[in-house]
């Protein structure tokens, strides 16, 4: 058995306690990539009435940027950009963008972040939505790369006929990216450090 802190509140705790748990915490953050990699496989099957399930929607999206020589991190974000599809019904990107935030650009995290309302622009009409919505954004930095996302690499992966790397071909730049904190309140504790 491994140790443990010894608080009931954590307003209680100590030193002592905190070295217990940091020392636990490497272990865990090593551990992030594969606990991502299972739950972006949960989308598979998961079809929700779309030409091909949510799994092969992520895979070919990511595909789709990996063949127009996007970077590794921009590839990575293509791949996990619906992987809250599962939990958050309301706000996918949300949970999408929080899962990459410490690790990706602010560029590539707002991209994520906006991009369900930016692909609405190809379907919101049909739902009773303003598929024009995104143009509260217009003039933001980031606008035209999150433009250019969903119409390049999001829009067109319903497609059962296109070309869809495995996952194998994207797991070890999942690991790669999701070993590199880039932006966290512990990326400098010293108890929490990888």
């Amino acid at each position: 058995m491994t140790a443990r802190a010894t608080f009931t509140r954590i307003e209680d705790s100590s030193a002592a306690d905190w070295q217990v748990i940091g020392a636990e915490f490497p272990a865990a953050a090593r551990g992030l990539p594969d606990r991502i990699l299972a739950h972006l496989k949960l989308l598979d099957g998961d079809v929700g009435g779309f030409p091909i399930d949510r799994y092969q929607h992520s895979l070919q999206t990511a595909t789709r940027a990996l063949k127009a020589g996007q970077d590794e991190e921009y590839v990575v974000c293509a791949l996990l950009h619906d992987i809250g599809d599962s939990l958050g019904s309301y706000n996918h990107f949300d949970i999408a963008a929080a899962i990459l935030k410490p690790f990706v650009s602010e560029a590539n995290l707002w991209m994520v972040q906006h991009h369900g309302i930016f692909q609405g622009y190809f379907f919101f009409h049909h739902i009773g939505l303003d598929r024009n919505l995104r143009e509260q954004f217009r003039g933001h930095a980031h606008f035209a790369r999150t433009e250019e996302f969903c119409a390049l690499y999001d829009n067109p992966s319903f497609d059962p006929q296109a070309e869809t790397l495995p996952i194998s071909e994207f797991e070890p730049m999942v690991r790669r990216v999701f070993s590199q904190v880039k932006n966290s309140v512990y990326r400098s504790a010293t108890v929490m450090a990888t």
